[in-house]
């Protein structure tokens, strides 16, 4: 059970392995990185008094802010349903508009719009009133003409262009106006971000690839597969290179997961979305997964080998790259990124850990445990991701959706130039709090050039509507052969050396497994594995 806890009386002593930290009196909050983030706890807190608690378990609270979230955004999308420029819009529209609008309180008496003057803002009384008084050339004063309340609007004709105000509008409520506001730039950006619909991947073959993988994988066993290495240890278990029996010509990478440790850690169904979404992935920046096997232990994943070596290990042994360098993977992960969310599938777990180099040098995207497909124009509300490249709405709690994965695309390029990534802190919380600083509070190396310190900024920006889609048109990626990327006849800037099909030099070591086999899972949860 995780719990954030709040001191109503009494005192405690704070402790870390048998050493004396502090004392904690009536105000104070502890565990508050546990009710975000499934971790360990990072002290020992014993009572040194009487004391009386308030306590949330994690479940709860994260329930209660999706719920309130959820409520927040149907409520404000019936708004909008009600504004005449906005009826005819899609359902998926409406929603991504109702989560950039921001709730602003005017006092009584506050001018909210002045008659004349230019107006970029539009605005739906969500409390209070509001009276409409109009300025006469002959009168010393105001003509009242009507009273607005909860549900009404005004200043929509300002985001269709500028807008000379015709009216006053000023607070008349006692209590004060709370309005919802959006203004002309970030109603076009997410308008038009909208309307970019991309078809590069739309009439891709997925079926045709699941079929043709399907017929040729189809009557291959587990016991067809001989081991020969390791690529890598994770999680739930490791990635060895195998290949069959009776074809030496090629390998593969298998990825053999712990049933009881996915059981243990409630990870059951971002397994088997993981399954769903690289099975049906047809794209040369995802790497392919051909089969999946299953026996009492573990699940595995059969995918494609790439022996030239994880990115992470190459920026280690490199210390940083260049800006040339840093583009031409960047934009592999813009390619692969434009496949999953042009099919409203999220990532969300972007490092350069997961970006594993093809023998040609292309990268592609690997471990898709927290990737998801969303509803059209919905969110999810997982805390899920490493610390260092989660976006702030997901450290909030208050939903996420692809936007996130640009946050992350700014992190990425950001440690790819610099080595290590912007927000680093000696522990998660102190981690995430350096992240909801903004990435404004972050000193920018020298070696950083102007356009991607703009580009790195405009992907990490604060609110997840403001962020950069269109990566391709921006200045740094200008004179970049997005042709030859996707055609892959440009030249990679590493060039990785692989002898043969067995060839893993571009590997770390790894010893033999050394923990005794996992118990038995026959619950039958991964039936359709």
């Amino acid at each position: 059970m995780y719990l954030c806890i709040v001191f109503a009386e009494g005192r405690v002593e704070v402790s870390r392995e048998n050493k004396y930290l502090s004392t904690m009196t009536s105000g104070k909050v502890f565990g508050e990185l546990a009710i975000l983030y499934n971790c360990k706890r990072t002290a020992t807190i014993k009572a040194a008094t009487d004391c009386k608690l308030w306590a949330i378990e994690r479940q709860c609270f994260q329930t209660i802010m999706m719920r309130t979230g959820l409520i927040r955004q149907t409520e404000y999308t019936d708004f909008l349903k009600s504004v005449p420029i906005f009826k005819d819009l899609p359902e998926e529209t409406l929603i991504k508009i109702s989560d950039v609008l921001e709730e602003t309180f005017y006092n009584a008496g506050d001018y909210i719009i002045r008659q004349g003057a230019r107006g970029d803002t539009f605005f739906i009384i969500n409390k209070g009133k509001v009276k409409v008084t109009i300025k006469q050339s002959n009168n010393a004063e105001d003509k009242y003409i009507r009273t607005l309340q909860k549900g009404d609007f005004f200043g929509e004709k300002a985001l269709q262009g500028d807008d000379l105000r015709t009216a006053n509008i000023i607070a008349c409520d006692p209590d004060g106006v709370s309005c919802l506001v959006i203004d002309r730039e970030t109603f076009n950006q997410l308008i038009a971000g909208l309307d970019e619909i991309r078809t590069r991947y739309k009439d891709d073959d997925v079926l045709g690839r699941m079929s043709s993988t399907n017929k040729e994988f189809q009557n291959l066993k587990l016991s067809d597969l001989q081991v020969l290495a390791t690529l890598g240890v994770g999680g739930f278990g490791r990635v060895e290179l195998v290949q069959v029996n009776s074809d030496t010509s090629r390998s593969f990478a298998l990825k053999q997961m712990k049933k009881s440790q996915i059981v243990e850690t409630r990870q059951q169904q971002h397994i088997m979305s993981e399954k769903e979404i690289m099975g049906e992935a047809n794209c040369e920046f995802i790497v392919k997964l051909f089969k999946t096997f299953k026996d009492q232990k573990y699940l595995y994943m059969l995918m494609e080998s790439c022996l030239g070596g994880e990115l992470w290990t190459i920026l280690r042994d490199k210390g940083h790259f260049d800006d040339s360098t840093t583009r031409f993977y960047t934009g592999c992960v813009v390619e692969a990124f434009d496949y999953l969310h042009s099919r409203n599938i999220i990532y969300r777990d972007l490092k350069p850990e997961n970006l594993l180099l093809d023998i040609t040098g292309y990268v592609k995207l690997v471990d898709f445990g927290f990737a998801k497909k969303l509803h059209n124009g919905r969110k999810t509300w997982t805390f899920c991701g490493t610390p260092e490249y989660v976006a702030p709405e997901v450290i909030l709690n208050r939903g996420h959706d692809i936007s996130a994965d640009y946050w992350s695309l700014g992190v990425l390029m950001f440690e790819l130039l610099t080595g290590t990534p912007p927000f680093t802190g000696a522990d998660p919380m102190k981690t995430y709090n350096i992240i909801l600083k903004g990435i404004d509070a972050i000193e920018f190396p020298r070696n950083i050039t102007r356009n991607a310190r703009v580009l790195i900024k405009k992907l990490c920006r604060d609110n997840p509507a403001e962020r950069l889609t269109e990566v391709q048109k921006h200045k740094w990626f200008d004179g970049f052969n997005w042709e030859g990327l996707r055609n892959r006849t440009l030249t990679p800037p590493i060039l990785p050396k692989v002898r043969s099909a067995i060839d893993t030099s571009n590997f770390d070591n790894y010893p033999p497994d050394a923990d005794s086999p996992p118990p038995d899972d026959n619950s039958g949860w991964d039936v359709n594995f």
